[in-house]
C-alpha cells in the first residue's frame, strides 16, 4: 500500500518540479493501493504541484446530448472516473464550461486558464484549454491508460483541421452559468463513419513519440505511464499529418520515415 510521500516521491523521479502545468489521465485501478485511495492521489498530485498548475479532464460527452442537453459545472458528474471528480470537489478547483470537453484545474492561474469555453463549438477548439496546452509548456501524464486516452491529440487534429472529425450538425446545448443564467451553444460532436471511437487510432502515434523524445515511459503507484510534452507531441503530430491529414484513419501503420531524424 503506497503513501502520500511514496507518490510524491515516484512524481519526484519523473522528473516533476513544482511550478510545473500538468494535466493528468488516470486509471486509480492501474494506480493499485494506495493508503486513502484516490484522495491521497489527488493530495499527492495538489501539494507537490503547489507552485504550478495540476488539471484533469472532466468531460461529460458521454451523457451530454439532445436528450440531456443542460450542462451544469457545479453538478455534472465527470465521464472520466473517480479521480477527476473527487478532484472537482476540491476547494480551489475551478471547471471550464465546455459542455462536452470541460477541465478541472487547480493553482494560482486557474481560473484565467478556464476562461473562454462558453464559447467553444467543437470539442477541443483551436485556442481553447485544450489547445493551450502546448503554449503553457505543459505537461501531459498517462496513469495506467495510453494514447486512446490522450484528449490533446484532439486537439492538435482540430488545429490542423483533419477532415471527417464531426458530425454533419451541431447539437444544441445549455450551459448553467455561475450568474444562473443559462445560455445556448451550437456544438459539433466527435464523429467519423469508419470507427465509433476517432481516438482508437492515437496508439499508432506511440512509436512516433517514444522515439523523438517528446514522451517516456514513467511508473506511479503500481501503474504504468507515459510522461508527455505537449508542444512536442504537436510536433510530432503535425509533422506525421504532413504527410497525409488522415493517416491515423486510413492506414494500418504510420510508416517510420514520416517521423524518423526529424528536428525539434
Amino acid at each position: 500500500m503506497y503513501s502520500k510521500q511514496e507518490l510524491k516521491e515516484h512524481l519526484k523521479f519523473m522528473g516533476l518540479i513544482s511550478s510545473d502545468a500538468l494535466m493528468l489521465h488516470s486509471s486509480m485501478k492501474a494506480i493499485g493501493e494506495v493508503d486513502g485511495g484516490a484522495d491521497t492521489v489527488i493530495d499527492a498530485f495538489m501539494e507537490y504541484l503547489s507552485d504550478g498548475l495540476f488539471m484533469t479532464p472532466a468531460h461529460t460527452w458521454a451523457q451530454m446530448s439532445e436528450n440531456y442537453p443542460i450542462f451544469n459545472p457545479k453538478t455534472e458528474l465527470a465521464c472520466v472516473g473517480i479521480i477527476p471528480n473527487l478532484f472537482l470537489k476540491r476547494p480551489g478547483v475551478v471547471r471550464s464550461l465546455h459542455p462536452t470537453h470541460s477541465i478541472a484545474a487547480y493553482g494560482a492561474l486557474a481560473s484565467e486558464y478556464v476562461q473562454g469555453e462558453e464559447l467553444c463549438t467543437t470539442p477541443c477548439t483551436p485556442g481553447g484549454c485544450w489547445d493551450r496546452l502546448r503554449n503553457i509548456h505543459a505537461k501531459i501524464l498517462l496513469l495506467g491508460v495510453t494514447h486512446i486516452r490522450n484528449t490533446f491529440i484532439h486537439s492538435i487534429e482540430e488545429v490542423l483541421d483533419v477532415p471527417e472529425r464531426f458530425t454533419a450538425k451541431p447539437v444544441q446545448f445549455y450551459i448553467q452559468m455561475p450568474d444562473n443564467r443559462r445560455i445556448p451553444v451550437s456544438m459539433y460532436r466527435h464523429y467519423n463513419r469508419h470507427t465509433a471511437h476517432i481516438s482508437e487510432s492515437f496508439d499508432k502515434l506511440s512509436e512516433a513519440f517514444y522515439e523523438r523524445g517528446v514522451a517516456k515511459k514513467v511508473s506511479f503507484g503500481d501503474a504504468e505511464g507515459i510522461l508527455c510534452d505537449a508542444e512536442g507531441l504537436f510536433q510530432v503530430t503535425s509533422q506525421v499529418l504532413s504527410h497525409e491529414r488522415n493517416c491515423l484513419i486510413d492506414r494500418e501503420n504510420i510508416p517510420r520515415e514520416w517521423w524518423a531524424n526529424g528536428m525539434l
